[in-house]
């Protein structure tokens, strides 16, 4: 029984990593089709002015931080594990204490 459970656990949250990993790869996809579209209305409206630079490093900004929100920094030990793997140690430091 706890078995099962046990395996339903691990795959409710392999399908939210998942989830979240299309995400994230859905985010990236519209900004590469989005960012020409910028550069051209830029540089049809006000060629003079370059704000196409300013809205692509936005975009860069917030998929760099989509992507540390889903990849994490797992070798900083930041990735999104880091709460079980501190509940685990936590959990083995209060065995030895008994």
């Amino acid at each position: 029984m706890e078995h099962n459970y046990i395996e339903e656990q691990e795959y409710i949250k392999a399908k939210k990593k998942v989830k979240e990993i299309k995400d994230f790869y859905m985010h990236l996809a519209v900004m590469i089709f989005a960012f020409p579209i910028v550069v051209t209305v830029n540089l049809m409206f006000v060629p003079h002015f370059h704000f196409f630079w300013l809205a692509g490093f936005g975009m860069l900004f917030s998929v760099a931080i989509h992507w540390v929100q889903v990849f994490g920094f797992s070798k900083l030990g930041l990735g999104n594990d880091w709460e079980e793997k501190k509940i685990k140690q936590i959990m083995k430091e209060n065995g030895k204490n008994r």
